[in-house]
């Protein structure tokens, strides 16, 4: 009888001291230094590593509230809905990954626009996000970039775009995705010639038809540390034209360095620089 108590003991102790897991996300890696941090001492830094500077990603609605005041964004053009005109399917029916992706990421296409107000000044702003499709341009990316800068140049506010497009024009819409690059950047010519300002911030990646496009077109480029920017991948170019690509290619830093890009500015800084940068040019 008392073997069997004892055994009834042990066993109540080992369910007490049972291990206990980790929470899932309260470490991430480091794509730059590749630490172990901790998660939430990121987030205090804006999802920024400590050791390294390396920049995370963020969402659409992450950096709306990074870079806007406080509850002043009013967004623009959601009702805007993308569809599946060339009834397109690879692996999965376009329509079927659209919705996929509207489920996975709570957004209905891969930019957000609107208008709010950075420390105090009323601005126009749209962003990219790469989650969605990788942030390529289909039709209601390109309208909804298209009517931001046509209502900032009606009411002629300072007109801000953040790119994080690893995608250029979406091959799932064809010819229609791609005819938003023209369409967006005529609009773009259109507020120059009003005497907008137009301030382009490019993060990582900002690629193909985007950075082909409307983020190449900024008055004013600013830039995030080591963010890969360019047209084709450094992959894609190595494999094409078989040559060894000069270090750092297709970086902010590089980029900088051969005068495409005006400034490197951390994420922390962004807000600050903007409104110094609309300040200065006298809006």
């Amino acid at each position: 009888m008392a073997i069997v108590e004892r055994n009834d003991q042990a066993e109540t102790k080992s369910k007490v001291f049972k291990r206990r897991e980790i929470p899932a996300g309260l470490w991430i890696k480091c794509g730059g230094c590749q630490a172990t941090i901790y998660s939430k001492e990121a987030q205090k830094l804006l999802n920024v590593c400590p050791k390294c500077q390396y920049h995370f990603y963020v969402s659409a609605q992450e950096r709306l509230e990074q870079v806007l005041d406080a509850g002043t964004f009013e967004e623009w053009d959601n009702h805007l809905r993308p569809t599946d005109p060339l009834k397109f399917a690879d692996k999965k029916s376009y329509a079927e990954r659209l919705v996929a992706e509207q489920e996975r990421t709570g957004m209905t296409d891969a930019a957000m626009t609107g208008c709010g107000m950075i420390r105090a000044r009323r601005v126009a702003i749209g962003v990219t996000d790469s989650a969605f499709i990788m942030g390529s341009m289909g039709s209601v990316v390109g309208e909804r970039l298209a009517r931001l800068v046509e209502r900032a140049t009606e009411q002629k506010l300072p007109l801000i775009i953040v790119s994080g497009s690893g995608g250029g024009a979406r091959m799932h819409e064809g010819i229609l995705s791609l005819m938003q690059m023209a369409k967006v950047s005529a609009a773009l010519s259109r507020y120059r010639e009003a005497g907008g300002l137009f301030i382009s911030v490019l993060t990582n990646p900002t690629m193909g038809g985007v950075a082909a496009s409307f983020a190449s077109l900024g008055d004013l480029v600013f830039a995030e540390p080591k963010a890969l920017i360019g047209f084709a991948g450094p992959r894609t170019i190595k494999a094409t034209i078989k040559i060894e690509l000069p270090p750092g290619f297709q970086t902010s830093e590089f980029l900088l360095e051969h005068g495409y890009i005006d400034r490197i500015v951390e994420r922390s800084k962004l807000k600050s620089e903007i409104a110094r940068a609309i300040d200065y040019c006298g809006w």
